[in-house]
């Protein structure tokens, strides 16, 4: 089979189409993130890469088979705030790009995959030009994660996948989870923090249980520190207590602000104790906002919550979870960096969910 794929991310179609057992003679992408082209590559070195959709000239693809896309729902999903709800804006040129695509190519089949969330107008009118109705198909039929998408597809299948009944503590490689299911994995996974799980119902984290005990001996102690103003967006400042790390205080000053001492703060840590592997009370100060750094704790460092069962910190998923939720194989995204390979998880498709549909074609 010849596929086109446009919007191409990670190229889950073509690991779709393996996993479906329909045989590929060639696959064409297009895609623009250069990370995403970085996995494709590594993955399939076979693929033919050719850049952006609007540079494309369709026609030399007559005669393929199959067109697989699914175009960037940024502009339509109902998480951004004043959403495109209507047809003249950059969202749809781009939906328009993937029918530019089918008509030049005179692809036999197509499958088109957006978010369920966008707009009854949008809806409509895809399924007017593409003239089949969308199914909807929830991944947590195949997968760990709620993910609900719409599918307008010619290809013929009959029925939905069956439910694997896989749940989200399946898929962890440690701690415990409180939810049966991960909410819906996105591009902007690797901003993820407490508030987005418990309040937003977003962006799910996950609660490990902490090794107390190992730092200073198993005593926490008191930390020197000291409030500082710091520029924000090179205007405004902000107050941030800032720890030193070396157990001295601060020079005495006339300021009663550059000297303080904040205890307990850090009471144990993970492998070599690096900011994003310490692990801080929840009774004490913050430790000071980091702009850069890794780890299960990074930026901020890992904050012990104390639970009736015990000690745990919360921490986002690990990348190979958030591929596991996405039916990917373990480090398919590995080589670029974990805030890049969770923003082009985010962006991929649910595999499992892809080959069920394309496996209609066995059909054809």
């Amino acid at each position: 089979m010849k596929v086109l794929s446009l919007f191409d991310g990670i190229s889950c179609g073509m690991l779709a189409l393996q996993r479906a057992g329909i045989p590929v003679e060639c696959y064409d992408a297009f895609e623009i993130d250069k990370y995403a082209v970085t996995v494709s590559k590594r993955n399939f070195p076979v693929i033919v890469h050719h850049g952006n959709v609007y540079d494309g000239d369709f026609t030399q693809f007559k005669g393929y088979d199959l067109l697989l896309g699914g175009s960037p729902c940024t502009y339509w999903s109902i998480a951004k705030k004043d959403r495109e709800i209507d047809c003249d804006g950059e969202g749809f040129r781009l939906f328009q790009e993937y029918v530019r695509a089918l008509e030049e190519s005179g692809c036999q089949y197509f499958l088109y995959e957006n978010n369920y969330s966008v707009h009854q107008n949008i809806k409509d009118e895809i399924t007017r030009v593409l003239g089949v109705e969308p199914i909807m198909i929830n991944s947590a039929l195949v997968s760990a994660q709620n993910r609900k998408r719409c599918y307008w597809t010619n290809i013929p299948f009959t029925s939905f996948p069956k439910d694997k009944g896989i749940l989200l503590k399946d898929v962890l490689e440690s701690g415990v989870t409180w939810q049966d299911k991960s909410y819906c994995m996105t591009a902007r996974y690797p901003g993820a923090v407490l508030f987005n799980t418990l309040e937003r119902k977003q962006r799910t984290m996950v609660a490990e249980p902490v090794p107390i005990n190992t730092y200073c001996n198993g005593e926490t102690m008191p930390m020197g520190a000291a409030q500082r103003g710091r520029y924000v967006d090179g205007e405004k400042t902000e107050q941030h207590i800032e720890i030193r790390e070396d157990g001295k205080s601060n020079c005495l000053t006339t300021v009663q602000k550059d000297s303080l001492v904040c205890s307990p703060v850090r009471i144990g840590q993970y492998g070599k104790g690096g900011q994003g592997q310490r692990i801080y009370s929840v009774v004490g100060k913050s430790v000071t906002l980091s702009a850069n750094g890794g780890g299960q704790g990074a930026k901020t460092g890992l904050y012990k919550i104390d639970l009736p069962d015990g000690d745990y910190i919360i921490r986002k998923l690990t990348p190979i979870e958030a591929e596991r939720l996405q039916t990917l194989p373990d480090n398919y995204t590995a080589g670029i960096s974990n805030t890049q390979r969770y923003k082009c998880i985010g962006n991929g498709w649910t595999v499992d969910v892809i080959a069920h549909i394309l496996g209609g074609l066995h059909d054809v």
